[in-house]
């Protein structure tokens, strides 16, 4: 049996290596992080179960970043969930020294670092399990899900990437990614962010919920695109686009709008500047038949890192979505029972 380790996120929080074999660049590792339920206050003991306490949370985070989010951890923690964030090969504590960071040639592969953390979990007999992911993150478990149905009981997706930026004319650039995919997959695409996004989070951060990354995991201007791996995201936003058939139920946090990073201005750190959110709206609806979409005014492309008033709504929002969810759990355990 694996060891949990103290993780670098300090006190409550420990994280497992979890061995997947190896490719040409050597070892390949993904890394899980738990966060366990914290003991209960006293008056929630005299009145019962808290309405998380069987649901374990599986995070996974986008491109070019890692888990840090140790308030999201504690939003569902505090409720009674057992939360696992997972650093997906090749990214924050997974990088291994030679590696080219966040290559993969096919986001199925993650299905392996998915079971691995899942497994991680020990005995989940019994339990719910929610899915929630940020941006790639959020495209890559809603492809597993698609792939894995009736294993995930929610899916919460936080400025999922299910579209590409330039929208209608995927198709048309689509079969020149893949013959560069194919004949030359380390094909680097040019550098178009200019840090923007980065600036707007420390314009926007608050003193009294700070949060602290490591810049070789979370860099300030995203790694570098690889031709290969743009190919198995332009597979992924066309399996979305035919849609997915996913009947678990899914809420999608995502910013009032879009602005475009070509120069600085104040406007980006009241927007999302990665994705076409209006886009991304469209596409969400394609994921199935339960799907519901929270427009967040101010927010970032990471919601829950967005200036205060904009991140305490997202936070109201989740907390509405997740304490509506549970109480229609609740109420099909009861018209289940004999």
């Amino acid at each position: 049996m694996a060891e949990w380790l103290p993780d670098i996120l300090g006190a409550g929080f420990e994280q497992q290596t979890l061995p997947l074999g190896e490719d040409t660049e050597g070892e390949i590792v993904a890394t899980v992080v738990r966060a366990l339920p914290e003991r209960a206050p006293w008056w929630r003991r005299l009145v019962g179960q808290r309405p998380l306490e069987d649901v374990d949370v599986l995070y996974v985070h986008g491109w070019s970043d890692y888990f840090f989010q140790k308030r999201l951890a504690r939003f569902w923690t505090s409720r009674g969930a057992r939360f696992y964030a997972l650093d997906l090969r090749k990214y924050g504590r997974s990088l291994r020294p030679g590696q080219t960071p966040g290559y993969i040639t096919d986001l199925a592969e993650y299905d392996a670092d998915i079971a691995a953390a899942l497994a991680a979990r020990g005995d989940a007999t019994g339990r719910r399990l929610v899915l929630f992911g940020h941006s790639t993150g959020g495209l890559i478990l809603t492809l597993w899900a698609s792939r894995h149905p009736e294993e995930a009981s929610a899916i919460i997706l936080n400025s999922p990437w299910l579209e590409f930026q330039l929208g209608v004319a995927r198709a048309a650039i689509a079969p020149m990614v893949e013959l560069r995919a194919r004949l030359w997959p380390m094909d680097a695409a040019p550098q178009v962010d200019l840090g923007f996004y980065s600036r707007a989070q420390r314009e926007v951060a608050d003193p009294e919920d700070p949060v602290e990354t490591v810049p070789e995991w979370r860099p300030e201007q995203a790694m570098i695109v690889h031709a290969a791996w743009l190919h198995a995201v332009f597979a992924g936003h066309a399996a979305v686009s035919r849609g997915l058939g996913v009947t678990t139920p899914t809420c999608v946090l995502l910013s009032q709008r879009s602005a475009i990073p070509t120069r600085w201005s104040a406007e980006l750190t009241r927007a999302d500047s990665v994705l076409v959110v209006d886009d991304i709206a469209k596409a969400a609806v394609k994921i199935g038949s339960s799907v519901t979409i929270e427009r967040i005014d101010g927010a970032l492309h990471d919601v829950f890192l967005s200036r205060r008033e904009s991140r305490e709504d997202a936070y109201a929002r989740l907390e509405g979505w997740v304490a509506g969810w549970a109480a229609q759990q609740r109420v099909k355990r009861v018209q289940r029972t004999p």
